[in-house]
């Protein structure tokens, strides 16, 4: 059985093989965003990349990032106790892009991760993709080769993440695990999904847009990768 500190590890050395730069967690209490009270992704304090506002030594990014979801945009504290996947305080796993690699590399390595590194089931993995982007979909069925059933195409509510009301967005591609037929629970997608059989473990952010005050999207001159990963859950899968 893997502990938290042994997956914590190999998701760490996975990436950093990959030429990512090992950044440690930053405060619960962010620092560079005023519009936060806790820190709530890994993606906190990468912002200023992320909006071109600051450069860095490194163009990739792997992290272990401490949140609290008790407030604002993402908060689970109502689900907290209600379900089998929801905390207040949690670790993100993420690697990150700026301006470097982009859909591609980061669904390889996502699937490489969890089917060769923790060597999970394929066929126990389900993969969601924004309704509108045809270019995620193609990886995932013609050159990952998931099977088409276990791929769902979703709206923007769940599938299209935004920064604020302007600036970077795009398009999500997330990973569910399927815990089996005795957990209550449908699909991604499906009016049963809110049970527990099928968890979201990986969220990869495709950010590649620009949206501006009325609403308009222009693509971003560097398409940059934001993934984040529960500890927790994935966890709970491995145990």
């Amino acid at each position: 059985m893997k502990s938290s500190s042994d997956i914590r590890k190999l998701f760490l050395d996975y990436f950093q093989e990959k030429g990512h730069e090992v950044v440690s967690s930053s405060p619960l209490v962010p620092a560079n965003d005023p519009t936060l009270l806790f820190t709530n992704a890994g993606m906190v304090q990468f912002k200023e990349l992320f909006l071109g506002q600051e450069t860095r030594s490194y163009n990739r990014a792997v992290t272990t990032q401490r949140c609290v979801r008790a407030g604002g945009k993402h908060n689970d504290l109502e689900n907290v106790g209600y379900t089998a996947r929801h905390h207040t305080f949690f670790e993100m796993l993420g690697n990150f892009s700026f301006g470097d690699y982009f859909k591609r590399e980061a669904i390889q390595y996502a699937w490489e991760f969890l089917t060769v590194t923790l060597a999970l089931p394929p066929e126990k993995l389900w993969i969601t993709v924004f309704e509108d982007d045809d270019e995620t979909a193609d990886i995932w069925l013609n050159e990952i080769g998931v099977d088409p059933i276990r791929l769902s195409r979703i709206g923007a509510k769940d599938n299209f993440w935004s920064m604020g009301d302007t600036g970077p967005c795009g398009p999500c591609s997330e990973i569910f695990y399927d815990h089996g037929e005795n957990v209550a629970g449908g699909p991604p997608g499906t009016p049963e999904e809110d049970g527990d059989r099928y968890i979201e473990i990986w969220n990869l952010v495709f950010m590649q847009f620009d949206r501006a005050a009325d609403g308009t999207l222009s693509p971003l001159p560097s398409p940059s990768v934001d993934t984040g990963m529960g500890l927790e859950r994935l966890a709970a899968v491995l145990q």
